[in-house]
C-alpha cells in the first residue's frame, strides 16, 4: 500500500509503498479515504515532540470504510463496508481524570492514517456520522475529542455562558466555537486576522478581535458586555496573561496547547483574587469520544475544511499547516 513515512527529522516526508497490515485478533482493517493533518505532525517532523521514534507513518485523523475483521471482533462492531472514522486517543486507561502511562496518539509510533490502509482494535472505529463525507469526517475526530473534553469536561460550559476561543482558524479552536454555540454558550473568538474572525460568525460566533490589536481585552469585553466564564486556549505563552484579565470572576480558563511556549509573570493575585480555575486538557477519553460524535449527529455539525490536498501532496500540506494560513483543517484525499 501507499503510505507517507517520515524517517529522520527536519527532512520533507516520503510518499512509498509498504506492506499492506493484517487485523489480527479483535482488529479492523479500515481502507482510508482520508487524512486530515494536526500540528502534532509538523511538530514530530520538525523535533519539537517528545519521544519520537522514526520511521513512522504520520497522521492521527482518518475516515473511511471498514475492508476486513480480524478473528474475535466484538459483535457490535461495525460491518464489512461500513463508513468509519477513528478515535486517535489509543490506552487511555481507567481513570477518567487523566490518561495512563500507556497513553498514545495514533500517528507516531503507532502507524498513522497517511496510508492506504490501517489496522486498530475494534474499539478505536467508531461509525461515521451519515450526514458528513469521508473528508469532513477525517477533519472531526482528533479536533472534536480535544474540544469537547476542554469545554464540556474540563470547564463544563453551560447554555448562556459567555466564551471565548483564542486562536480561531485553528482546527481545535474552531471546533470548539461549532460545539459551544451547538451547546447554547455565547461564543466570542480572537485571531491573527480580522478576516478569521469576520469567518468565524458565519459558523456562529458573536464576534471577535485580533489578538494583535493593542489593548485587545478592553475592547472586546467592550463589544461582549463584558468579561468571559470560560476561555479556550492552546497557546500559551506571553498571550496567556491578558487572559486572566479577561476571566470573569469565578471564571475558568482552559487549555490544550502550548504553540507560545511556556507561560511567564502569572501574577497570583489575579487568580486567587478572582477564583479563577486554570484547567489543562488533552484529547479525551472513550466516553468524551462518544459524547462529541452525539453532539456532532444531534446537532448536524459539520467540520470547516480549508483545502484538501492528494496523499502524494502531503509535504505541501503541512507547510500549508504550518504557515498557520488555513482556516478550518487541512485534508488529505486517500481514495473515491
Amino acid at each position: 500500500m501507499k503510505a507517507i513515512q517520515l524517517d529522520v527529522i527536519h527532512q520533507p516526508v516520503s510518499l512509498r509503498d509498504i506492506p499492506t497490515p493484517t487485523p489480527g485478533p479483535g482488529e479492523i482493517l479500515v481502507k482510508l479515504h482520508a487524512a486530515a493533518l494536526n500540528h502534532r505532525d509538523v511538530f514530530i517532523q520538525d523535533g519539537k515532540y517528545a519521544g519520537i521514534k522514526l520511521p513512522c507513518t504520520l497522521g492521527a485523523d482518518g475516515a473511511g470504510e471498514v475492508a476486513a475483521h480480524g478473528e474475535n471482533v466484538p459483535a457490535d462492531a461495525p460491518a464489512v463496508g461500513a463508513r468509519v472514522l477513528i478515535n486517535p486517543g489509543l490506552r487511555w486507561g481507567d481513570n477518567p481524570r487523566a490518561q495512563a502511562r500507556e497513553f498514545a496518539v495514533l500517528g507516531m509510533p503507532d502507524p498513522g492514517t497517511f496510508a492506504e490502509y490501517i489496522v486498530l482494535p475494534a474499539e478505536y472505529i467508531r461509525p461515521l456520522p451519515a450526514h458528513l463525507s469521508f473528508e469532513q469526517g477525517a477533519a472531526l475526530p482528533l479536533a472534536g475529542l480535544t474540544a469537547y473534553r476542554a469545554a464540556f469536561t474540563r470547564a463544563q460550559v453551560q447554555p448562556g455562558e459567555r466564551v471565548l476561543v483564542t486562536g480561531v482558524g485553528g482546527g481545535v479552536a474552531l471546533t470548539a466555537v461549532q460545539l459551544c454555540v451547538a451547546r447554547g454558550a455565547e461564543v466570542w473568538v480572537t485571531s491573527s486576522s480580522d478576516d478569521k474572525v469576520a469567518r468565524a460568525r458565519e459558523h456562529g460566533a458573536k464576534g471577535g478581535i485580533s489578538y494583535n490589536a493593542e489593548n485587545w481585552v478592553r475592547t472586546l469585553t467592550q463589544f461582549a458586555g463584558g468579561l468571559f466564564d470560560i476561555i479556550i486556549d492552546s497557546a500559551g505563552g506571553a498571550a496567556f496573561g491578558p487572559l486572566l484579565d479577561a476571566a470573569a470572576p469565578g471564571g475558568r480558563i482552559v487549555f490544550f496547547g502550548g504553540t507560545l511556549g511556556n507561560i511567564p509573570d502569572v501574577p497570583p493575585a489575579k487568580v486567587f483574587w478572582k477564583q479563577l480555575d486554570i484547567l489543562g486538557s488533552t484529547m479525551g477519553t472513550p466516553q468524551d469520544f462518544e459524547e462529541m460524535l452525539a453532539l456532532v449527529t444531534e446537532k448536524q455539525i459539520v467540520p470547516v475544511i480549508d483545502e484538501v490536498f492528494p496523499l502524494a501532496e502531503t509535504e505541501a500540506a503541512l507547510r500549508r499547516l504550518e504557515a498557520g494560513a488555513q482556516f478550518g483543517k487541512v485534508v488529505l484525499k486517500i481514495a473515491e
